[in-house]
């Protein structure tokens, strides 16, 4: 018991390790051509899924953290959703920025870890069940960050972007096909290839 403790110490550090290094180098944000495509998502979900719900969360805490600094130490035009310590235009960020910061976040450090817990005992093939449970998580993020940003900031926000709020539907479509697609497929193959290869914890793999 005291190895798999260690076990699941170390590999979560490992992962915490790997959140930090995205945030603090250009490769949590890969630009390719016009999109912007963050990977900062990928340790979140592993550790959801290899360790448990509960360390998921944990580190999605630190995704939405990292994402509160990055929009305030880094502001763009539209920073404000993500921290309340901005302003811009004239428009300042609030207690909502900190929602949207950080509760999608920590959910997509609980969806995945239970997805793979129900499809596991529904029989699934591990990495099957663990690729489809990022698959599923990682769009799902995406909506409840545009979501919380349409209700909380939808007027603002299509402001500084010089649109209108009625534009904005069709400007989030755009973001799901060019970003969240592409975040979602990596997440996939990134998680089913790492649940192949790296043996589960016995703790988990007693819970899945």
């Amino acid at each position: 018991m005291k190895n798999q403790n260690t076990r699941r110490m170390t590999l979560f550090a490992l992962f915490l390790a790997i959140e930090i290094m995205l945030f603090c180098t250009p490769f949590g944000f890969l630009q390719i051509g016009p999109l912007a495509i963050t990977l900062m998502h990928v340790p979140v979900i592993a550790a959801s899924i290899l360790l448990g719900v509960k360390e998921g969360m944990a580190l999605g805490l630190v995704f939405g953290l990292c994402s509160m600094i990055k929009a305030t130490m880094a502001p763009g035009i539209t920073s404000f959703v993500f921290s309340p310590f901005v302003t811009i235009g004239g428009i300042s960020g609030n207690w909502s920025s900190l929602l949207i910061a950080l509760v999608p976040r920590v959910l997509i450090g609980y969806v995945p870890g239970a997805l793979y817990d129900v499809f596991r005992k529904k029989g699934m093939n591990s990495s099957l069940a663990a690729g489809i449970a990022a698959g599923m998580a990682t769009p799902l993020h995406t909506a409840l960050v545009l979501g919380g940003i349409w209700v909380f900031f939808g007027e603002p926000y299509a402001a500084v972007l010089g649109s209108a709020k009625n534009l904005l539907m069709g400007l989030f479509a755009t973001t799901v096909l060019t970003n969240s697609l592409p975040e979602t497929a990596v997440a996939a193959v990134a998680m089913a290839a790492l649940v192949k290869a790296i043996r589960l914890p016995a703790a988990r793999t007693a819970r899945a």
